[in-house]
């Protein structure tokens, strides 16, 4: 008998996912049928992959992480510091894609 999973999309995944990354690189990954996403610190690769099946119904193959450090910024002899943030590169199977242009 086949197990049915569910597509239980609760408000946590909509918290894991917090913003498209819209660049042109991002845009010419995506005809390759990666999407990239902003994410918190604390998300992990399973989180990540659950939230972008669950929310968008498509299949994923991967999710590569990055974690971009702040950079210490000069404004005005004031010395100010970039917040740090996570990028998740999520590789869609065959044949499925996200229109991220149109939002959630």
């Amino acid at each position: 008998m086949a197990k049915n999973k569910s597509n239980n999309v609760t408000a946590q995944m909509y918290d894991t996912l917090v913003r498209p990354v819209i660049t042109e690189k991002s845009m010419i990954s995506s005809e390759a049928g990666k999407v990239v996403f902003i994410v918190p610190l604390s998300a992990t690769k399973e989180c990540v992959k659950s939230a972008v099946e669950a929310i968008f119904n498509v299949k994923v193959n991967k999710v590569n992480t990055i974690k971009q450090f702040g950079k210490a910024k000069s404004f005005r002899g004031h010395i100010g510091h970039r917040a740090d943030y996570k990028k998740a590169i999520v590789t869609l199977a065959e044949g499925q894609n996200i229109d991220v242009t149109t939002g959630i």
